[in-house]
């Protein structure tokens, strides 16, 4: 298992490999294709991250003092963000995952090269993702 960190430095070397922003577009949307598929029922107003220009679902479990994520969004860019987020994130210790500096973000030049809605919704993104892990956290 690895850490958060390591886990952004792996996306931080993947990315290093493109010179163009077509190519991690490319690599960004193919991301998105490969990420399982969140289940029908969470789908949901409920589970839909607020603030962001498309629809995007997010739910989260927690087995002992872990949190894994699934989500799905309406917009193949968006789903490729969420994928990243998720890579990074799942399956982590909920107190790594409040605490969380997502550094690979600006490594990669990822919020720079969105426009300005996306760019709130990948901020949106990783605010539910923190609120929901310290949500879960409390109720465990």
């Amino acid at each position: 298992m690895f850490s958060i960190n390591e886990i952004q430095d792996q996306i931080i070397e993947e990315f290093g490999i493109f010179d163009q922003w077509t190519e991690k577009y490319e690599y960004i949307i193919d991301l998105g294709k490969k990420m399982p598929l969140i289940d029908e029922q969470y789908k949901h107003d409920r589970y839909l991250v607020p603030g962001c220009q498309s629809r995007v679902w997010l739910h989260a479990t927690m087995a002992g003092d872990k949190v894994s994520l699934t989500a799905d969004s309406d917009a193949i860019i968006t789903k490729g963000i969420i994928a990243l987020l998720i890579r990074v994130l799942s399956d982590q210790p909920v107190e790594q995952i409040s605490q969380a500096d997502l550094y690979f973000i600006d490594k990669i030049g990822l919020k720079e090269h969105l426009s300005p809605t996306r760019s709130n919704g990948l901020v949106n993104m990783v605010a539910k993702i923190k609120s929901t892990a310290d949500t879960l956290k409390r109720y465990h």
